[in-house]
């Protein structure tokens, strides 16, 4: 899986996020002006700023197989029993666990070692030191981005966890979630080119 670099990643360049760089193309963590998910560890976000990670794409609440043969995590269309399909975010998010018995609360602690992630999940793209991309709600200021870019599942879901036996899990097996949507890997200064 090829993962995509959305910022700039030249020594005198700033991206389109105005931030500065350091001398690997990577934000400082000591500027001032940087966001939060660029200025702290993931450890040291409040409980706020470790939700607002979320874009609220809800390919994490798709149904994801492990493949006997590979090991290889596969995604399903099939979304889960507590997920709203229009908005992209739990029904319950606050009793999740307790009503979805292997929903996965995740930590700084974990988020490293959860290789089912997709591949443009924020929190995955930060553990990597990778920066947000201009879709998602912290960048854009807009929650309505992330469906706009085509990474969230509105409209492609194709059941509930609820009418799909296991058994039946195979025959929904899809690729989209794993890799990133072509509207989605513009940078904010393209996108803004594109919609001015």
């Amino acid at each position: 899986m090829v993962e995509m670099s959305l910022f700039a990643r030249c020594n005198d360049e700033r991206p389109a996020n105005g931030y500065n760089l350091t001398s690997t193309g990577i934000p400082d963590m000591a500027d001032p002006q940087a966001p939060f998910w660029r200025r702290k560890a993931m450890s040291e976000m409040t409980r706020a700023e470790w939700e607002s990670l979320c874009d609220g794409c809800g390919r994490c609440c798709l149904n994801k197989l492990i493949d006997e043969d590979t090991n290889e995590t596969v995604f399903t269309d099939v979304g889960c029993r507590l997920l709203d399909c229009e908005s992209c975010r739990c029904r319950d998010y606050a009793h999740r666990q307790a009503k979805v018995k292997d929903c996965v609360r995740l930590t700084p602690r974990n988020v490293r070692r959860l290789k089912w992630l997709p591949p443009t999940c924020a929190y995955r793209l930060v553990a990597e030191g990778k920066d947000l991309a201009w879709w998602h709600p912290l960048v854009s200021g807009d929650p309505e981005t992330v469906h706009s870019a085509g990474v969230s599942v509105r409209g492609r879901v194709a059941a509930s966890e609820a009418d799909v036996p296991d058994d039946r899990l195979e025959e929904f097996i899809v690729s989209w979630p794993g890799r990133w949507p072509k509207g989605a890997r513009r940078t904010a200064s393209s996108q803004r080119r594109r919609t001015t």
